[in-house]
């Protein structure tokens, strides 16, 4: 689909993937940063069609007979070719990403290689038993504890619409799809068409015959003869992106058809007063601000809020200012993305908000000035949970106790997803309960808000589970079938 040796040095690389088998005339359109063009398959509705027919048929007849630990032997070879420093396809991920994204080429080398790490194989296998005990039911009809046999059938047809604010991101569900056996047809994203299409391209050639069940496409927003299309083939359809974009897609899905939406969500951390101390906030700080900077806070599991306890050694006000020396390290090494004018507007809007509250005296100080690429909002008041507008600007927030904290979040339920906590472990566990009734789908260590381990449940769901459906073989019907063997028959007085 692309040439890789030359993708560089002509500026232009042809992205997605279209299966090697299937006929039919392909329109491209074409994507500009400055002067890298990237060309994008772009089917309309008869093409679309025809395409995701013929990705159901491949994957039925060459997808469905592997074993799911020969589909994990084969998504590891992938992953470790793109693990691999020298291999082409990792060095145009490397050379391409940083300009379609903006984001710092060493914060893209890092996360990119800290995400690929959750899948390979060990990490798979534990991904698949986190949502099947016994991982060959995917295979075939296994003994069911409760009596008879069960077995667990993915969608013939699975259809993705990626979001493009995580380089790596598509690679969470086309793993979840080729490991429950179903053909995929992705939609890439207008702001990151690159992953997805290099990863798709990768597989074909680490197994030529598992490229006909894979197709990486594009369609404009807004254009709805392509994604109907797509939306009535397929048997399931997952979608990423904001809330509006998600129920965008949720509505014009067929009621009959299975729809996941994945939707913007927040992360906020929570730093006890164990946590702040001489030896250990340095950890905690530096942590906390490569969460905050990774991808300038464009994931839904990046931090929003830092609750910061008193009653320490060293006060909330003195970890804000240790978590601004720590971005002001980052901004060094890893400058921020230029930010567009819309996007820029936000953080002023932001920015003009918290000096307000500082110059009103309500208990707030702005810690950075005008011209840094950060920015730390700390108030010595309770205040609503708020979404900042990302690209570093956190707001930390002093708080008699953190158990006082789950009771602050738990109105906006809804939106929330991880939270880092940092403090002891007699009073993890109690604040991780009270997390979780608040709403919370995830507890990590500060450092960890980006990297979410393998299996995790995303948003509180199983990753494989909601994709498939599960087949009984009743015990009632084995013994039914006892009844009519043969040498049933011959058994009878």
């Amino acid at each position: 689909m692309s040439d890789v040796g030359t993708a560089s040095a002509a500026r232009v690389f042809r992205a997605g993937h279209l299966p090697p088998g299937w006929v039919g005339e392909m329109r491209w359109h074409t994507l500009r940063w400055g002067a890298l063009a990237i060309e994008v398959p772009a089917p309309d509705a008869a093409q679309m069609q025809s395409l995701a027919r013929h990705v159901r048929e491949a994957a039925t007849q060459r997808l469905r007979p592997l074993a799911v630990s020969e589909i994990v032997a084969r998504l590891d070879q992938a992953t470790h070719r793109m693990l691999d420093a020298q291999d082409p396809m990792r060095q145009l991920a490397d050379a391409l990403l940083p300009r379609v994204t903006g984001y710092d080429p060493e914060m893209v080398r890092l996360g990119l290689t800290a995400a690929l790490h959750k899948f390979r194989a060990p990490q798979l296998h534990r991904f698949l038993a986190e949502d099947f005990p016994n991982p060959k039911v995917l295979d075939e009809f296994q003994p069911s504890p409760r009596g008879g046999q069960v077995r667990a059938v993915g969608p013939a047809l699975l259809a993705h619409a990626w979001a493009g604010n995580v380089p790596g991101l598509p690679l969470w569900s086309l793993a979840c799809g080729m490991l429950v056996k179903s053909g995929t047809v992705g939609k890439l994203p207008s702001d990151e068409p690159v992953f997805a299409s290099l990863f798709a391209q990768l597989l074909a050639q680490v197994d030529p015959a598992l490229a006909d069940t894979l197709a990486v496409v594009w369609w404009k927003g807004g254009d709805a003869e392509p994604a109907d299309t797509l939306w009535r083939q397929a048997d399931c359809v997952l979608a990423y992106g904001g809330s509006e974009a998600i129920e965008q897609v949720r509505a014009r899905v067929p009621a009959t058809t299975r729809f996941l939406g994945y939707g913007h969500k927040l992360g906020v951390a929570l730093v006890g007063r164990e946590a702040l101390d001489a030896q250990r906030v340095a950890g905690v700080a530096r942590g906390l601000a490569h969460d905050v900077a990774r991808y300038e806070q464009q994931g839904c599991y990046s931090p929003q809020v830092v609750y910061v306890e008193r009653g320490a050694r060293i006060d909330p006000r003195g970890f804000s200012q240790r978590l601004a020396a720590e971005l002001a390290a980052l901004e060094r090494r890893q400058p921020r993305a230029r930010l567009s004018a819309q996007e820029a507007a936000g953080v002023a809007a932001w920015r003009d908000a918290a000096e307000l509250r500082c110059l009103e005296g309500q208990g707030s100080e702005w810690l950075g000035d005008a011209a840094s690429a950060w920015a730390v909002a700390h108030s010595e008041r309770l205040m609503p949970l708020r979404p900042g507008p990302g690209w570093r600007c956190v707001q930390v927030v002093a708080v008699d106790t953190l158990e006082a904290v789950p009771d602050l979040l738990a109105p906006h339920a809804s939106f929330l997803q991880t939270a880092a906590v940092a403090t002891a472990p007699q009073r993890l566990q109690a604040l991780a309960e009270a997390l979780a009734q608040a709403g919370i789908t995830r507890v990590c260590a500060p450092g960890a808000m980006t990297a979410p381990e393998a299996g995790w449940h995303h948003d509180g769901g199983f990753n494989l589970a909601s994709l498939v459906r599960m087949v009984d073989i009743e015990a009632g019907a084995e013994r039914a079938s006892d009844a009519l063997a043969a040498y049933a028959q011959e058994a009878r007085p």
